[in-house]
């Protein structure tokens, strides 16, 4: 259980995201996977990341549970720092990121997804930002990635999800496969860039983040800016007290 990360020999470093049930990642999950991906992207011998969880869906965000048992703000601090260390992580690795989504991709999993280079999925795949239901925001930067503006601002809006052949038809996914077929789909893809010169793609992948027309790191934090606003003013605290209890999104009020 956790973040492990493996190398094949041949240039692909796959990272796991495992923490059942969900993959609802505590906060100092999050500051390990980022150490697992900027570790791989130094290695010289690495070529491609591959990421990919394990269990049910890919990522179902950060651990809200973990956040209203503990007193104070240290855990909500604290997650949203990890989420913003991981996103930049694979934003930053110096080889491109090969993500393989599995299942659901909502919340921080659309940060993840969002920042990498190429994106496979399985065929019962979604994706989406639960935030507005949490009294929370966040992770618009990266699902502007995914979709078109006017998109991504209504799946924003109504905490909507999209499906992986909508974005494989946005041409944001790659490839959409079974999900038994989804681990192989990112070797082949992940195989492919590992057998180029790495020396070619890593300055490929600096030019790209360079001339990127979108600065991921300042717009996620002037997100994060209005998330911390809503928790001082409390609004946050009762969306995230509301799901603990029911499961369910606050009514509105």
């Amino acid at each position: 259980m956790g973040i492990t990360s493996t190398s094949d020999g041949a240039g692909i470093t796959t990272v796991t995201v495992d923490y059942p049930p969900v993959n609802a990642i505590p906060s100092q999950g999050w500051f390990e996977l980022a150490d697992a991906i900027r570790e791989a992207g130094k290695d010289m011998s690495t070529h491609v990341v591959i990421l990919r969880a394990e269990g049910r869906g890919f990522n179902a965000g950060v651990d809200i549970k973990e956040m209203q048992a503990t007193e104070g703000h240290g855990a909500l601090i604290a997650a949203n720092h990890g989420c913003a260390a991981a996103f930049s992580a694979v934003y930053d690795c110096e080889v491109p990121v090969v993500v393989a989504v599995n299942g659901f991709c909502v919340g921080g999993g659309i940060g993840l997804v969002g920042n990498a280079d190429v994106i496979v999925a399985s065929d019962d795949a979604i994706f989406g930002l639960p935030e507005v239901d949490r009294g929370a925001l966040g992770a618009a930067t990266h699902l502007a990635r995914l979709v078109p503006q006017h998109m991504m601002r209504t799946l924003y809006y109504t905490a909507k999800n999209v499906d992986a052949q909508t974005l494989k038809h946005f041409g944001s996914v790659y490839d959409v496969v079974p999900r038994a077929e989804l681990d192989a789909c990112a070797l082949k893809i992940a195989g492919e860039i590992a057998a180029k010169d790495t020396r070619v793609i890593r300055r490929a992948k600096e030019a790209i983040n360079r001339i990127d027309v979108m600065d991921v790191h300042t717009s996620y934090r002037i997100e994060q800016g209005f998330t911390f606003e809503l928790n001082l003013a409390g609004v946050a605290d009762e969306h995230r007290d509301e799901f603990v209890a029911t499961g369910k999104p606050r009514a509105n009020k």
